[in-house]
């Protein structure tokens, strides 16, 4: 009897002693790479990130050298191995341990990203997708600090107009430390719903801003098709909403009279490279001082929608379409450039900057805030940049 209670008492210790390491290891990994933890199981065992923040024991040998604090989401694959590339990069360049802090779901990155400014980063890194750069942008461009990008999302189009590493993380990290600076000009939104002005007005943008169909496309995908397919997954949110009735709107542009019509969208450009190749505003330009505005139509159905992507495809490839007759026309891309745009529309339409759904509004007042945003680049990017300047004139 004294034998059995014993042997009782011993299992249960080590019953005791291997829960405990499990928990402790089960912690440890989830404050490392929460993404592979159950959000159950985060709550029940409150596991939080692991963050590097304000607090960085900064070495003698880095004084007086570049900070840099990396802003990441840690939903995103491989963050865990890319904060230890990140660790041994700075190290390798005798600069001070880099800050790291963890964006959350309730904050998408505007808060840590003042906190690492404050506490002495020269420069802050956007770790994520559109909406960690949107964020990290925001606050930079305000306090006057410059911005790199680790790309992760799913679109990642500031970094595809940058032609910035999409996939080689140690090339993202090299042109983030070594790199350039190049200055790039800031677009914000102010939206006005049913009930009055919306709250978290203004709205940035660093790409492509929209109201109609672009925004209910951003709107309609799915997130685990987003996973699955990648960029793809919003053609066929698209797809969804091309038989829907066109939208009525009046345009002005630098306070000129309004230009009311019919359109399936309208859009506010910086920049105009898509993913896929697609570049919906091929003139557009980062980096001039202005907005291109296009207000995009086609009826007909699908003669009118293939007529449209014809357009699309050949302005993206630089190919002059021959003129056709305005009766015989099915689509239409009217494009015109300036400095603040207001759309009013006759019904409430969805609107979406950079990928974001702002949700619906009546009215929205686009401006460009020329060269409010410096972000870090490759070399080889900035030399890009100055031969595009030559071939336009825009500044680089």
């Amino acid at each position: 009897m004294v034998l059995s209670i014993t042997l009782a008492s011993v299992a249960l210790a080590i019953g005791i002693a291997a829960l405990s390491l499990a928990i402790m290891l089960v912690r440890r990994v989830g404050a490392r790479e929460p993404a592979i933890i159950p959000a159950f199981l985060r709550r029940t065992l409150n596991i939080r990130p692991a963050e590097h923040g304000p607090y960085n024991d900064y070495s003698a040998a880095g004084e007086g050298k570049e900070v840099v604090a990396f802003i990441a989401n840690p939903t995103k694959d491989g963050i865990s191995e890319l904060r230890e590339q990140a660790f041994r990069a700075c190290a390798n360049r005798y600069l001070p341990q880099p800050m790291w802090f963890h964006t959350t779901a309730e904050d998408p990155g505007v808060s840590m990203t003042r906190e690492a400014i404050e506490a002495g980063a020269n420069v802050v890194v956007a770790v994520g997708g559109d909406g960690t750069v949107r964020a990290v942008a925001g606050v930079a461009a305000e306090m006057g600090v410059p911005m790199g990008i680790v790309p992760m999302g799913t679109g990642n189009i500031l970094a595809r107009n940058l032609e910035l590493p999409l996939t080689d993380r140690k090339a993202a990290l090299r042109g983030i430390l070594e790199g350039d600076n190049r200055v790039i000009d800031v677009g914000w939104l102010e939206i006005e719903r049913h009930d009055g002005p919306d709250r978290d007005n203004p709205h940035i943008f660093l790409v492509i801003a929209g109201a109609g169909l672009d925004a209910e496309m951003v709107a309609g995908a799915d997130a685990g098709a987003k996973r699955r397919l990648g960029w793809v997954a919003y053609f066929f949110a698209a797809m969804r909403h091309m038989g829907a009735k066109r939208m009525r709107a009046t345009v002005a542009v630098d306070g000129a009279e309004p230009v009311d019509s019919l359109m399936r969208t309208v859009i506010f450009a910086n920049c105009g490279k898509l993913p896929g190749g697609f570049q919906l505003v091929p003139d557009a330009s980062m980096d001039d001082g202005t907005l291109d505005v296009a207000t995009i139509d086609a009826r007909g159905g699908v003669v009118g929608w293939t007529e449209l992507f014809g357009k699309v495809v050949a302005q993206g490839a630089g190919i002059k379409q021959p003129e056709v007759p305005a009766a015989w026309r099915t689509s239409r891309i009217d494009h015109v450039r300036g400095t603040s745009i207001e759309v009013r529309m006759e019904h409430p339409q969805r609107v979406q900057a950079d990928g974001e759904s702002l949700g619906k509004a009546s009215v929205v007042r686009g401006w460009v805030d020329p060269g409010a945003l410096t972000v870090r680049i490759p070399t080889k990017s900035r030399e890009k940049a100055e031969e595009a300047q030559t071939l336009t004139g825009a500044p680089a």
